[in-house]
């Protein structure tokens, strides 16, 4: 701060990049260096409080921070809990955990590709080190203020998701994301709340509206028009308008809200879109439509 100048520097912000091995990491790290962050990649977790006092000490100079802490370093690794209650006790910075994850099966798929071995078990299947990485991680996984599930989104998807995400810390806002989803592709991992409508009469049954998707006007009407489903919506807006305030009250950054059907073509994307026009977006709240399995193709009875 220049001598006179009263200007009182913005709070800094640091990042702990982490999750299972093939989520995402690396790409992580590109997104946040897309956004100005000054980032460092395995850095041993007992070095983060002094690393911490330093971006203080810059006195604005270092304002965004992210750090990867994974397994590679797993000899640290029990210290990162300690290391980050001693941050949050003894400065002022907001520290966000972000957890990249992927189900079982896409972890060993893009190993398969990559040819690489997973760090836990270098001599064995990398089945046999994921799991075992995804016990080490559990706990880290539950404190995470960040979840994202890698499994589905391409790269250039993830990268649009984190700089989305984080590009609302600065207004200190929180992100609320609508995600449709079928549950035979199974449920979202980074989900906070989940909701199933599968009880919803199904479009799929109609022929000339079976190829379309909820976001056509006419599968739109056709999910909408029914009692039941104005019923459940007013249920649900009635919570939503709730929990979302309470969530951002506890200093939570962002929320992430699953609606299911079977395909997640019809109903849940529906409903997904019903959500994010009646929820809106305000000063505190940034409210996102993602529709996760309606472009599959879809043969299914």
């Amino acid at each position: 701060m220049l001598e006179g100048d009263n200007t009182v520097p913005a709070m800094a912000t640091l990042i702990i990049i982490t999750g299972m091995s093939g989520a995402g990491k690396t790409l992580a790290v590109q997104s946040l260096e897309d956004l100005g962050f000054f980032c460092v990649d395995n850095l041993p977790p007992v070095l983060i409080p002094k690393f911490a006092e330093l971006i203080e000490q810059s006195n604005g100079k270092i304002a965004k921070v992210a750090l990867v802490i994974d397994l590679r370093g797993r000899e640290f690794f029990t210290a990162l809990s300690e290391s980050l209650t001693y941050v949050k006790e003894h400065f002022t910075m907001g520290c966000e955990i972000l957890f990249l994850d992927a189900t079982d099966s896409v972890l060993v798929q893009r190993y398969k590709e990559s040819r690489r071995r997973h760090p836990l078990a270098p001599e064995g299947m990398p089945l046999d080190g994921i799991q075992l990485e995804r016990k080490m991680l559990e706990e880290l996984r539950k404190s995470a203020t960040q979840l994202i599930d890698t499994s589905n989104l391409k790269p250039g998807k993830l990268k649009e998701k984190i700089i989305s995400r984080f590009s609302q810390l600065e207004a200190n806002s929180l992100s609320v994301n609508i995600t449709s989803f079928g549950f035979k592709y199974g449920i979202p991992i980074d989900a906070d709340l989940i909701f199933d409508v599968r009880f919803l009469p199904n479009p799929h049954y109609v022929d000339h509206l079976r190829p379309r998707t909820g976001q056509d006007s006419e599968v739109y009407e056709y999910v909408m028009k029914w009692a039941e489903t104005q019923l459940f919506l007013t249920k649900l807006l009635d919570m939503l308008q709730f929990l979302i305030p309470q969530y951002h009250k506890e200093g939570k950054s962002q929320v992430i809200i699953g609606i299911g059907c079977t395909g997640g073509k019809h109903r849940s994307v529906a409903i997904a879109e019903y959500l994010v026009k009646m929820l809106g977006s305000s000063e505190t709240e940034n409210v996102s439509v993602s529709h996760r399995d309606s472009d599959r193709d879809r043969d299914w009875h």
